[in-house]
């Protein structure tokens, strides 16, 4: 081959080569800002999705806990991070709870299940159930419907009752079902109302717990509002319908005006030495002591 035509072809040979680095890189160029556009747009999706869950959860299924802070953290175009600081009013004083570190991806959510569900201290002198975090004891609710617990039904309203200087928080369990007026005509005036327990699921708890969700919603702005945006929460939480506990209330109630729904139990904040009127009544099946705190003079008791 003549060494002219030689040179030719590498002349031409280095010119494609070089119109095709210099293709590529513009393509790179703008792949990146819509490969980058791209993901902050599936990532900011999980982020917002992430945050309603989390917002969502804690409106039906966490007794007198409220998020202080929500925000994200770790972001990039590929997920993230949300932290939920969280804490409990106790008629008036704040009270830390554990902290929520969920994660988000372009599709996937991962939720902190781990730290909503409570620890267990059990031993030869007894049982409860704990915060993981802040290691303070979880009230616990008792349905009526289930007859037999493997530590039984507590009732520590006498023990709560004697202390002195403390503000304290005790889940109510009842007998049976009663509607909000009939409670009101049964809670002291001193005492506050703060979260319902409306449903959960019946299972066996007679060799340990099973560790079902509960639900309910705080009544204390208005009560017959605050059911209307419980009952809108639980059809978006259970979108699917595969929650059996939220489907039955659902289907039990669906027709029922708010003044004809029945309740399960009430948590119920004050001062310790309070509680003490609920002794002995008949109405109270158990009655669980979850989170106090003694009283300081610079922070005034809401009752």
């Amino acid at each position: 081959m003549d060494i002219s035509i030689k040179t030719a072809l590498k002349k031409a040979k280095r010119k494609q080569l070089l119109k095709i680095i210099i293709t590529s890189i513009i393509v790179v160029l703008i792949l990146i800002p819509i490969l980058y556009k791209t993901g902050t747009y599936f990532a900011a999706k999980g982020s917002t999705r992430l945050h309603d869950s989390l917002f969502l959860h804690n409106a039906i299924a966490e007794p007198n806990i409220q998020i202080d802070s929500q925000v994200t953290a770790n972001s990039s175009m590929f997920g993230g991070n949300i932290i939920s600081n969280r804490s409990k009013n106790i008629n008036g004083y704040v009270v830390p709870w554990s902290t929520l570190t969920s994660s988000y991806h372009w599709i996937r959510l991962d939720i902190d299940n781990n730290e909503f569900a409570p620890g267990f201290y059990w031993s030869d002198t007894g049982f409860y159930e704990y915060d993981k975090q802040t290691k303070t004891k979880v009230a616990t609710f008792y349905h009526p419907s289930i007859h037999e617990y493997f530590d039984g039904v507590q009732n520590e309203l006498s023990e709560v009752s004697q202390m002195k200087n403390y503000v304290a928080e005790v889940a109510i369990s009842f007998d049976q079902p009663y509607t909000l007026q009939e409670i009101q005509a049964k809670i002291p005036d001193n005492l506050n109302i703060v979260w319902l327990y409306m449903a959960s699921q019946i299972a066996d708890e007679s060799k340990g717990p099973s560790g079902v969700s509960i639900y309910g919603f705080d009544p204390s702005s208005s009560p017959k509002d605050a059911y209307k945006g419980f009952i809108d929460a639980l059809k978006k939480y259970n979108d699917r319908g595969g929650n059996e506990p939220i489907q039955e209330f659902l289907n039990s109630n669906k027709n029922k005006k708010w003044d004809e729904v029945e309740i399960l139990g009430v948590m119920l904040t004050g001062q310790a030495q309070n509680f003490k009127a609920l002794e002995n009544q008949s109405f109270v099946r158990g009655a669980s002591v979850g989170a106090t705190a003694q009283m300081v003079p610079y922070i005034k008791s809401e009752k």
